[in-house]
């Protein structure tokens, strides 16, 4: 059934108009995003669909056809940040952060389906709340643009969900462009949109979800944000976007808690790393990325320690069938690894990432190619 006749089902009557926005994956550039630094994500096929109509009444009704749960009816101001909404939080969650940025929305009846899964470090709540500010910014007339809305949607998940995530995420989901990965300077939002046809270079990017989530990774982001700040301060920046990579010895040098330096070695060489790629790209020289992302992850997993057994697996299993490079992607602990690879060598990678988890007693993971797709937008 469309996300359209779902919407008539539930509401009786059609929704005033269809909206997507992607799920994400990064292919540079982790645990950045809230020091202000550089990431280069890219926009994933799937997406969240949402249709909407506005209200009058000060009610919001919102229902998704992935949860198995009824209609959830909450009223516009009575909205409470942290309250235990559930999956509803995300798209409640931006109708709070319009009302408090001024904007005049009534209320609404939100019907949502998702192809983005959900778990695997693919930004779903992301899409789920870009695609309400953009349904909820059109239907209301509110002006708002793209990064306006991916701030805002942020906002919904930093103070209303509770999640202190960085604006990667839901920056990826508004503003990627087919064929593009997006360079993105977090501390402006300043953003480029680098060209990254693989097909044409005869090779394939390849996310492999791992299909699980150590609850490890429960309070582990906030953890790392916290020492990441707790660095800033010893060396007097604001952020660590402030230390330049040429000062990075000398920084560590006057860190006195060993986990705080492992982190901002961790933040100020993949700033860096997501600045090699783009200069290699804009080279054309695109295998060599993968060396880098092969640098990447041994970071995540030895520095910032997010990585887990199933996505060093995959790294480990990929590169020695022949990948070009591959790492962890997202916030770790689970979720997915991407893998860069000559395209006549994926089904090869596939299957030696597979019977590695076979030997080690693992779930099958899922692999797909991540081809770069449309940001936000309207469907119907």
């Amino acid at each position: 059934m469309s996300v359209e006749d779902g919407f008539k089902d539930l509401y009786g009557y059609a929704p005033e108009g269809v909206w997507a926005a992607p799920g994400r994956v990064n292919l540079i550039g982790e645990y950045t995003d809230f020091n202000d630094g550089f990431v280069m994500p890219l926009a994933l096929p799937h997406t969240a669909v949402a249709a909407v109509s506005r209200r009058t009444d000060g009610q919001v009704r919102v229902h998704s056809a992935d949860t198995g749960q009824g209609v959830v009816q909450l009223g516009v101001d009575t909205l409470e940040p942290l309250a235990d909404t559930g999956w509803a939080a995300y798209p409640a969650g931006v109708v709070w952060a319009l009302r408090a940025a001024g904007h005049p929305v009534t209320g609404a009846d939100i019907h949502l389906a998702s192809t983005v899964p959900t778990g695997a470090g693919l930004s779903s709540s992301a899409a789920l709340e870009v695609v309400t500010a953009l349904a909820l910014n059109d239907l209301y007339g509110l002006g708002l643009t793209a990064p306006e809305l991916a701030v805002l949607a942020q906002r919904a998940e930093n103070a209303f969900v509770g999640v202190p995530c960085g604006v990667m995420d839901q920056m990826a989901s508004a503003c990627c462009t087919e064929g593009h990965a997006l360079y993105l300077d977090t501390r402006d939002l300043a953003v480029r949109q680098v060209p990254f046809d693989l097909a044409a270079e005869g090779l394939t990017l390849l996310v492999v979800d791992t299909r699980v989530k150590h609850a490890l990774g429960d309070g582990a982001y906030a953890e790392r944000r916290a020492g990441c700040e707790a660095g800033a301060r010893a060396l007097g920046v604001r952020t660590l976007r402030e230390v330049e990579y040429v000062q990075l010895s000398d920084a560590l040098r006057r860190l006195g808690d060993e986990t705080v330096r492992s982190y901002v070695r961790h933040v100020v060489s993949d700033n860096h790393r997501v600045q090699r790629t783009i200069a290699l790209l804009d080279a054309g020289d695109v295998r060599a990325v993968g060396p880098v992302l092969s640098e990447g992850h041994a970071s995540l997993r030895d520095d910032l320690a997010v990585s887990c057994p199933e996505l060093d697996l995959v790294v480990a299993a990929a590169t020695a069938a022949g990948a070009l490079g591959a790492r962890m992607t997202g916030g770790g602990f689970g979720g997915s690894a991407i893998v860069l690879a000559e395209a006549a060598d994926a089904d090869t990678v596939t299957k030696a990432v597979g019977e590695a988890f076979a030997a080690a007693g693992y779930t099958a993971p899922r692999v797909f190619p991540a081809v770069p797709s449309a940001g936000a937008r309207r469907v119907a």
